[in-house]
């Protein structure tokens, strides 16, 4: 590798609560940075898989996954598939359940995912950019990945009571910092799930941003039934639904964070 091969910005997209469009999110940002001519890697820390399945790969097909990288020292790039929607993946499988019972007596197990990201930029990938999809909780894994990450992006359905764990995850976003992290910054929220013909899903968005002082990352991602028709074909909804609204608002977003990695 060249000495001057970038690091690869590294954004972690979290919300412990199930629901709010994260795995899409992740998809739909992931194929629209590459449409943009970024080199990027997506990782499923999800033991349901839900990333893994939604890009056209079954988990029960595969013998090596994300849980061999992090808890058997399996190199990542013996694991990483390349995608029909022009991203790479480290998949998931529901082995990676076990992947918390087996970190946790393991030390430096926050640091396990930092060192397989260090890896790959220490090798010939040139990723521009690893987006990681973090389980719906805040134990090991989600820990590992904000460790690792430059960045955590909140998706956030608009309805009330949807943001109550928000706190929780700032929580761990500050004990990250003292303790694993200290470069770990808060990009912002993103609205998923948005209905803008309700006046209250505008005014839970200008509570949250108040209440938790945080940017909101624009624009907000519609609501839409082409967001569930996309993971059954394998694809996200930038191949499945090319011109719709859901898709031109990730794009829009997939841009706006591309300005804000360069800041």
């Amino acid at each position: 590798m060249s000495a001057e091969a970038p690091r690869p910005t590294v954004l972690a997209v979290a919300n412990q609560k199930g629901g709010v469009a994260k795995t899409t999110t992740v998809a739909s940002i992931g194929a629209a940075l590459a449409e943009l001519g970024h080199k990027v890697l997506l990782v499923d820390l999800d033991p349901q898989s839900c990333l893994t399945f939604s890009l056209g790969i079954d988990p029960e097909d595969l013998e090596i996954s994300i849980h061999h990288v992090l808890t058997k020292g399996v190199d990542a790039s013996e694991v990483i598939l390349a995608t029909d929607d022009g991203v790479d993946l480290l998949p998931a499988t529901i082995e990676l359940a076990r992947a918390e019972a087996d970190l946790l007596t393991r030390t430096g197990r926050e640091h396990v995912l930092r060192g397989v990201v260090e890896d790959l930029a220490a090798a010939d990938t040139h990723y521009d950019w690893i987006l990681l999809d973090c389980p719906p909780s805040l134990g090991v894994l989600t820990v590992a990945a904000l460790t690792a990450a430059d960045g955590v992006l909140v998706p956030l359905q608009c309805e009330t009571l949807s943001h109550r764990g928000v706190g929780q995850l700032l929580d761990t976003v500050h004990d990250v910092r003292r303790f694993t992290n200290r470069d770990l910054d808060v990009w912002g929220v993103l609205p998923t799930l948005y209905d803008g013909r309700t006046n209250h899903a505008r005014a839970v968005l200008d509570t949250i941003a108040e209440t938790y002082d945080l940017e909101v990352v624009e624009p907000p991602i519609p609501k839409t039934i082409k967001f569930a028709e996309a993971p059954a074909a394998g694809r996200s909804i930038l191949a499945t639904s090319r011109s719709s609204k859901g898709a031109q608002a990730y794009r829009e977003v997939a841009g706006n964070l591309v300005e804000r990695a360069a800041r």
